[in-house]
């Protein structure tokens, strides 16, 4: 009997520990979903990571996640098809077909203002030393948009606002993130340069060289790099007033190595241009293809589905980049980690670079691939963003879906 009793507490103890383990493995998947799912099918949904997880919307009738959205409805995701992991809402949706990218342009940026990327002392006429623009509350990576009322569209307009000021006091329409300030700027009168002073450095525009990701050939709308453009010394996102793209014949590549991270150099066509760039997004840079440039490039580029992110998996892929010239190649790449779960990050897939050709040239990712497109399964699935600097061949890419939800 003894024995008996201890065999019985010994399976029950085995049982719970199982039950433990699986509603244990459920909160995993439930950390790894996200909370909204986009998809063109009509079938069951299926995510191609975690194959082990189901979702029988035949069996459990789907219900509408809103009264205002027909297309969208909540679907529960099952373990196995036993145990309940998440609520997920759907939305049904068309994948656009995209022409793929993979070419260097240009970025000529004008910011909506000047941003402030360094506050310094001013030594006065009277021997005291001050800093007028921290006095007046302004901070590094503020953007100044307008001076007495007068919007702001140069370094130069400002300067020559603070020196032709006599001493009055200006004021300074201020953004700081998401915040519109005030600020009161009494200029000091230098006793080095005998000129009023604002004790700040101020930066109107920026220049460099990115990947376009991807266009839609009817409208021609375009999105590139796959992250903002920021501010390098503030690390802020830098507002577009006004932007050009042009095309850039990239004429040597710095390799990467571990710890040092490469960069493709190369020429502008000061002469040429793609069109205009108009929002700076965390998600990449948009703009719109002229009719020459939207003519010239759907003649010569590769139209793909784009892949929702459930539908991405680990494994081989392919990457839409240019590393000599103007004109983009394919190379092997693999997926090596997905991110379901991530929002609206730059960095929802790690990938590795595969290709012999491309280690040789660049040693994986460098500095300007940003945005090179991302193929796996004949769809688009996302872009490049980041280089691992520990080790170049590998880095982050966006989901294509993320871009293109800022497309249109």
């Amino acid at each position: 009997m003894f024995f008996k009793r201890k065999i019985a507490r010994s399976a029950a103890t085995l049982l719970f520990a199982a039950f433990v383990g699986l509603f244990g493995t459920a909160g995993y998947y439930s950390a790894q979903l996200p909370a909204v799912i986009s998809t063109s099918s009509a079938e069951d949904i299926k995510i191609a990571g975690f194959p082990e997880l189901s979702c029988n919307s035949a069996a459990e009738p789907a219900v509408p996640a809103a009264d205002t959205c027909p297309d969208t409805e909540q679907v529960t995701f099952s373990l196995f098809g036993a145990i309940p992991v998440k609520n997920v809402e759907v939305r049904r949706t068309e994948a656009p077909v995209l022409a793929v990218g993979g070419r260097p342009f240009g970025i000529k940026l004008l910011m909506e203002g000047v941003m402030v990327t360094g506050l310094g002392d001013v030594e006065g006429q009277n021997g005291t030393v001050s800093c007028p623009a921290e006095e007046a509350g302004v901070q590094t990576g503020d953007v100044i948009r307008q001076v007495d009322g007068e919007v702001l569209t140069s370094n130069d307009q400002l300067q020559q606002m603070i020196a032709g000021s006599g001493g009055k006091a200006l004021t300074l329409s201020v953004c700081r993130g998401e915040e519109e300030i005030t600020a009161h700027l009494q200029p000091v009168l230098s006793v080095r340069s005998g000129g009023w002073k604002g004790g700040m450095w101020v930066r109107d525009s920026i220049a460099g060289i990115g990947t376009m990701s991807f266009f839609d050939a009817k409208t021609g709308c375009f999105a590139g790099l796959g992250h903002p453009i920021c501010d390098s010394d503030t690390g802020g996102i830098v507002p577009v007033h006004s932007g050009e793209a042009v095309p850039v014949d990239i004429t040597k590549v710095k390799r990467g190595a571990r710890g040092l991270a490469g960069e493709l150099r190369g020429n502008f066509a000061m002469n040429e241009s793609f069109g205009v760039l108009e929002r700076n997004k965390p998600s990449g840079i948009y703009g719109r293809l002229n009719e020459e440039a939207l003519a010239v490039l759907s003649a010569n580029s590769e139209e793909f589905p784009m892949a929702f992110r459930q539908e991405i998996t680990e494994g081989a892929a392919e990457i839409y980049t240019t590393v000599t010239g103007s004109t983009p190649e394919r190379y092997t790449a693999e997926v090596v980690s997905v991110d379901y779960s991530s929002g609206e990050s730059s960095k929802n897939m790690v990938i590795r670079i595969t290709d012999e050709r491309l280690l040789e040239a660049a040693g994986g990712i460098v500095q300007g691939m940003s945005g090179s497109p991302v193929i796996q399964n004949g769809k688009l699935i996302g872009a490049v963003t980041h280089v691992f600097v520990a080790d170049p061949t590998k880095g982050y890419a966006i989901f294509a879906e993320n871009m293109a939800s800022e497309l249109f």
